[in-house]
This record gives C-alpha cells, structure tokens and sequence, in this order.
C-alpha cells in the first residue's frame, strides 16, 4: 500500500465491460515525505475521490479485488481518502534492521 495525490482524471470511450462507470484517477505518486516520487499512473477510484485528494493504493490483485465488481482488469486501485498523515521526522530508516526478524 502507498500513498498518491490526485491530479487529474482519465477518459476512456472504449474498455473492457467490467470497467463500465468505473472512474479512472491520474495519480503523482507520493514519498514518505509526501514529495511526488514517479511517474504518474491510472488508478481505478474505488473511494469516490478528487482532484486534490491524498489517497491510498494497493497494486495487482488486491487493486482487482477493491471493486464492486471483482476479478477486473486493473493494475492500481485507489481504496482510501487520507485524511491527516502524521510523520515522527525523528525517524529516520523505515526499515528493520538485518536480523531482527528470522525473515530477514
């Protein structure tokens, strides 16, 4: 799951059937600092947002089953409205360090 900014909406007169009154958001992605990080991508909205709102995403299979209508054909979905982010700046590294889990 990610964060990602709304900047816009997609339009497409021809799509698969399973899509049909789908709306179709144009993302910014979003860093851990809520800076923009990549590419912007289309996100299937299943939260009824807009333009200007901070929403968040999951990918591949769970976006197809984030729909009304499951098993679609969607790489990202939109699943979230963000209200606040709150972000402890004192930390620094996200991540675990090697060792302290047996997965790692």
């Amino acid at each position: 799951m990610f964060l990602g900014k709304i900047v816009g909406n997609a339009v497409a007169t021809i799509k698969t059937p399973e899509l049909t009154g789908v709306k179709l958001l144009v993302v910014q992605p979003l860093n851990r600092s809520l800076e923009p990080a990549g590419k912007l991508q289309v996100a299937a909205d299943a939260t009824q947002a807009g333009v200007g709102d901070i929403v968040f995403m999951v990918r591949a299979r769970e976006a197809a089953l984030a729909l009304e209508q499951t098993f679609v054909p969607v790489d990202l979905a939109a699943i979230g409205v963000v209200d606040t982010v709150d972000i402890d700046r004192s930390i620094k590294n996200f991540e675990l360090a090697r060792g302290y889990s047996r997965f790692n």
